[in-house]
């Protein structure tokens, strides 16, 4: 059974939901990033999203794509960032890590190679946003051969058929974008999510999680009534943009806490 899978299963008997925050893998630097995801886990993290940084993040809002560039001008590459999940599992071997990006570095590293190379870190999960789900058969088989979930985007102009494609293919959790923006846009509308959930799980049995416009506990707790899982990035990036390289763990494990709190006042 995939980490994954287990912690979902954990959760729904504790009748509880997931927490996943999202952080960018060398911002503010690769020194910093192995003790966030630490400080994530402390904080009450179920699953850590490691973004990828990429040159041109085009679903991302501009406070992801500044740790993008800060990471970028820092070095960072995908290989350093399978080195980081290799760290990362030196001590921690139950969080599952999910690694979301853009194609552009896997084709230059090559599909099966990535997949390997990404098993053997301890990477369990992976979420391309520009592998449409029409087109990526390929990988989302590499994917399940080498032990890890292909996971995707479902956004709120998703037609029927293609939450279809994306349920034949994906495992793990979908991510549902509750915004038809960019990530950091827009106000979040918690009533047009939820309407949209039964949709969606109709064609699936994958936990569903949400991600996009949640910045503290209160929303947290709102999508957390209904969903799955609450994703938050860019108010976590924010906070990281905002502290010094000292205080950065302790600040962004003070906002996931109270993040964790807002979730956890639902239960199921």
């Amino acid at each position: 059974m995939s980490r994954i899978k287990s912690a979902f299963d954990r959760l729904n008997a504790e009748g509880r939901k997931a927490l996943i925050p999202f952080i960018t893998a060398g911002d503010p630097d690769a020194v910093l990033t192995l003790p966030l995801m630490h400080a994530l886990v402390e904080a009450g993290a179920d699953v850590i999203e490691l973004g990828v940084p990429f040159s041109d993040p085009m679903a991302d809002g501009p406070t992801i794509q500044r740790a993008s560039e800060r990471a970028l001008a820092r070095g960072m590459t995908l290989r350093k960032v399978l080195q980081l999940v290799v760290d990362f599992r030196q001590t921690d071997h139950s969080t599952p890590v999910v690694l979301m990006g853009y194609a552009n570095p896997i084709e230059a590293m090559g599909l099966e190679k990535f997949a390997a190379a990404a098993s053997t870190a301890g990477v369990d999960g992976v979420l391309v946003v520009d592998y449409p789900p029409e087109e990526a058969e390929n990988f989302g088989a590499a994917m399940q051969a080498n032990g890890m979930d292909p996971i995707f985007l479902i956004a709120p102009t998703s037609t029927a058929e293609r939450i279809a494609q994306v349920a034949k293919i994906a495992s793990g959790y979908v991510y549902y974008v509750s915004l038809a923006g960019v990530t950091g846009s827009g106000a979040l509308n918690v009533a047009a999510v939820a309407e949209r959930l039964p949709a969606i799980r109709e064609k699936t049995g994958l936990p569903v999680g949400v991600g996009f416009g949640i910045r503290n506990a209160e929303t947290a707790a709102r999508i957390a009534a209904f969903a799955d899982a609450v994703v938050v990035g860019s108010r976590i990036i924010e906070e990281i943009e905002q502290s010094t390289a000292e205080t950065a763990c302790a600040n962004v494990k003070m906002l996931v806490a109270d993040i964790r709190r807002g979730v956890d006042e639902v239960k199921k």
